[in-house]
């Protein structure tokens, strides 16, 4: 899923209130975004916006005290090719920062290339932090996912299967047994950065549970607000899957964890088979308990391998 663009103007009323900044020059360019090229290039959107650099062209450059003094301690001439070395990086927006006031040269070129910049009283530190994240979340990759995804034990837990296996009935147990739902049904996921997926409900399915017989179920409502959560980070996928299928395509017992790739980053799976008088939700508990285990460096299989390895050499 593509994200949408950010302009200029959106940028600016975002962060109205948090940064207290004021639109100084490039008014009529409202409408300037990101260069393509650049956000299909970056690692994430935190590569989008940094400290005045001249390597790095496209991206948001913030101008703090010391980056104002750099502009300014030298001779007219020198400073003078110093600012317009900026409008070559082409960036979409400038900040001057640490409440510093924009030398009259960069104004006027700002003006005369139609480049909006804004000034705050923030820090230069502050003002990156803020915009990394937000640009993070709004240029990271992104897909959904059909499954049940909830918080168990404090870890994220997408649960996914073939159709009819019961996935929101076992979602409905684990929220009578304490846990957390995010999402029911479709879950939007997000790449926030190279190793990490976060997912989120859609907000037209926010704290909503569809059970077979019975309907939606406002689960918030029903269980309280320690029943739901917001967002959770993507740790673990557990998939449904009948006898069948389980003997025909997986192997009892894998030596190695098995992973599933979303947005290019492999996360743990577990499979777990159905079938009447198999309790699912300890079942889920337990495999959720394991990864953890896992996550800590502890393989229980592994180990009883090498249990058995020592063992079949005393025997010799």
């Amino acid at each position: 899923m593509k994200p949408t663009a950010i302009s200029a103007d959106v940028l600016f009323e975002d962060h109205r209130a948090a940064l207290k900044w004021e639109w100084v020059a490039g008014l009529g360019a409202s409408e300037r975004r990101f260069d393509e090229v650049a956000v299909r290039a970056a690692r994430s959107g935190a590569d989008l916006v940094g400290y005045l650099n001249y390597i790095h062209p496209y991206r948001v450059q913030i101008l703090g005290e010391r980056e104002v003094a750099y502009l300014t301690s030298a001779s007219p001439e020198d400073c003078a090719r110093r600012i317009s070395r900026i409008i070559t990086l082409e960036p979409p927006v400038l900040i001057v920062a640490d409440g510093q006031t924009a030398p009259d040269t960069l104004l006027s070129m700002c003006e005369r290339a139609q480049m909006p910049m804004f000034a705050t009283p923030e820090s230069a530190a502050f003002v990156i932090d803020v915009l990394r994240a937000y640009l993070s979340k709004h240029f990271a990759d992104r897909t959904s996912m059909h499954g049940v995804f909830m918080d168990i034990l404090g870890m994220g837990v997408m649960i996914t299967g073939e159709s009819g296996l019961g996935k929101s009935e076992l979602g409905l147990e684990l929220i009578s047994r304490g846990h957390g739902l995010v999402a029911d049904d479709a879950v939007d996921l997000y790449r926030i950065n190279q190793t990490t997926i976060e997912g989120r409900c859609p907000d037209l399915l926010q704290n909503l549970l569809e059970v077979r017989g019975i309907g939606l179920l406002d689960i918030k409502a029903i269980f309280g607000e320690t029943a739901v959560r917001r967002k959770m980070r993507l740790k673990l996928i557990v998939h449904l899957v009948r006898r069948e299928t389980l003997e025909r395509e997986y192997e009892r017992i894998p030596y190695e964890p098995l992973t599933q790739d979303v947005l290019g980053i492999p996360v743990r799976k577990v499979i777990i088979q159905v079938e009447a008088g198999r309790n699912i939700a300890v079942l889920v508990e337990a495999a959720v308990r394991n990864a953890i285990l896992q996550l800590r460096g502890i393989h229980t299989y592994q180990e009883f391998v090498e249990r058995h390895r020592r063992a079949m050499e005393q025997d010799e």
